[in-house]
């Protein structure tokens, strides 16, 4: 488990899967919005990208996505592929197949459509990771992450009514498995409203 301004409410990383000589790795953020925006761009020969950067891609997670697909193994740029380059760091708020392998950070808590910091990283924007700290941060300083926040356009409006209305209200968290609100005990009902 991670911790840290990125993810304030943890996220995880199987560290038998990483890179060891990633473990502790400071990088350049590359952002990408959504699924649809990653596979746009992921190949394009002019994205500005190289080995030691960090790729981020939010809006993956249970609300994001929503549902939280099997999406969190980002590939690696073919490009960078064919010099070589076997892992880089990669963060999301989505998920991967346990069988997967690499330094990915995934399960980012909250996730970026819930209002988590994912959804302030800007391409560019340092991100450390320190596995053995257990850290996962922006070095972005927090009056600027602040107001990144305060100038973010309002959430998209929810249905007024139906299943989408529901999902979006009620499902919680990578942290609370990911689950309907109404459906857990009492005590771990930890309802968080639209956006918060």
């Amino acid at each position: 488990m991670l911790r840290g301004n990125l993810a304030p409410g943890g996220a995880v990383i199987k560290h038998a899967a990483a890179t060891r000589g990633l473990l502790q790795h400071t990088g350049r953020a590359v952002v990408f919005d959504s699924l649809a925006d990653l596979a746009a761009r992921i190949d394009d020969p002019g994205l500005d990208v190289a080995a030691d950067d960090v790729l981020e891609l939010r809006n993956a997670g249970p609300r994001g996505a929503p549902g939280m697909p099997e999406a969190g193994y980002l590939p690696i740029l073919r490009r960078l592929a064919q010099q070589g380059v076997k892992d880089m760091v990669r963060l999301s708020d989505a998920r991967m197949s346990g069988t997967a392998f690499g330094t990915i950070v995934l399960h980012v808590t909250p996730e970026a459509a819930a209002g988590g910091p994912l959804a302030l990283l800007r391409t560019g924007d340092r991100v450390r990771l320190d596995v053995g700290a257990r850290v996962i941060e922006t070095l972005v300083p927090d009056d600027e992450l602040a107001q990144r926040r305060a100038s973010m356009p309002p959430d998209a409006p929810v249905p007024e009514s139906g299943y989408r209305r529901l999902y979006l209200e009620h499902v919680t968290q990578a942290d609370r498995g990911c689950d309907f609100d109404f459906m857990l005990p009492a005590t771990l009902s930890l309802r968080a409203p639209v956006g918060g």
